[in-house]
């Protein structure tokens, strides 16, 4: 080979490199932001684990390609909402994974430009988070939790379990108003089995209490439990009120009756999170949050504890127990 050869095939050699050092640069850690309820609470560990493990199955490994920023709401306190959504913004992750309506509508208000994916939410249209369901258009999108229909529902199946039953407690957060929406359902179907309702309004652990207390001490009481991250982080608490007072009670996840609640009804919120992962999975990988419809969930699960039943000196039957998904005795 000629000099002059050499020395041309070796600037082409040099003037690869670069691109070569380039192409086997590690690809750029992506960063998550999470917002959910209280830290104390092992649903909330929960539903973040099942996110983790359905990300890692699409090759997002925390650590290695990944970085997941959690922060928690810590009760029921708006300031501590509104705070933890600025400092989440303010670390510019490249998605946010929102749990509830109050979280979820708080990081809205912070950022229209930061992807945000929510889950758990009652009625994303009405809580002006989005204004479109199959094309959410903006920066968020996610998965809804329940239609208000389900309301009549509830009621039903406090009156099929308990048929004394004549008047209904509304146990509900104030502060989240995606809950207003069931209320006129609540009224339809309460019209026509003859029940009367009362709204129990209750923003910490002390009115929980209150509520309850003073609502129960006339005869033929049920209460009904709206969803919400703070009624879900303090059902240990509803639920040994209800067991106590003797009151039957209807709860809106699975999570209650396997705590020791009456009778759940509602959608695998687990199931939820791990569907959450694939839209991230998504975004994360280019696509715009606003071009990928609102879900719904696909998993709704009726439980029966027949242990608390006993102890409520209630005889569940068979035709609600042959609709269960899972009987606890």
């Amino acid at each position: 080979m000629k000099r002059r050869e050499f020395i041309a095939g070796l600037g082409g050699v040099v003037a690869a490199w670069p691109l070569s050092a380039s192409a086997q640069q590690p690809e750029r850690v992506r960063r998550i932001g999470v917002m959910m309820g209280v830290k104390s609470d092992s649903e909330g560990h929960a539903r973040i684990a099942a996110f983790k493990q359905a990300l890692q199955s699409l090759g997002w490994i925390e650590g290695a390609n990944v970085q997941i920023d959690v922060r928690w709401t810590e009760g029921n306190v708006a300031d501590r909402i509104r705070a933890n959504a600025t400092e989440l913004v303010s670390m510019t992750p490249d998605v946010i994974l929102a749990n509830g309506t109050p979280v979820s509508a708080a990081l809205r208000l912070e950022s229209q430009s930061i992807p945000i994916v929510f889950v758990a939410v009652t009625d994303p249209i009405g809580s002006g988070l989005v204004s479109n369901l199959a094309r959410p258009g903006g920066n968020i999108t996610g998965f809804t939790v329940f239609e208000y229909g389900m309301a009549g529902k509830w009621i039903e199946i406090i009156k099929e379990a308990a048929p004394h039953v004549s008047r209904i407690g509304l146990l509900h957060n104030p502060t989240n108003p995606a809950v207003a929406g069931f209320f006129p359902e609540f009224e339809t179907a309460a019209q026509s089995l003859a029940i009367s309702l009362s709204v129990l309004g209750a923003r910490d652990a002390e009115e929980i209490e209150r509520e309850i207390i003073i609502f129960v001490q006339r005869p033929n009481s049920g209460i009904i439990v709206l969803p919400d991250p703070f009624t879900s982080a303090h059902r240990e608490m509803i639920i040994k009120l209800a067991a106590l007072r003797r009151v039957p009670t209807v709860y809106p996840f699975n999570l209650f009756a396997k705590a020791g609640g009456l009778v759940s009804y509602g959608p695998d919120i687990l199931n939820l999170f791990q569907r959450a992962a694939s839209c991230v999975d998504r975004i994360l990988k280019g696509k715009a949050p606003g071009d990928l419809p609102v879900e719904q969930p696909i998993k709704y699960e009726l439980i029966v504890n027949l242990k608390t039943a006993k102890a409520l000196g209630l005889d569940i039957p068979p035709t609600l127990l042959a609709r269960a998904d899972e009987v606890i005795e």
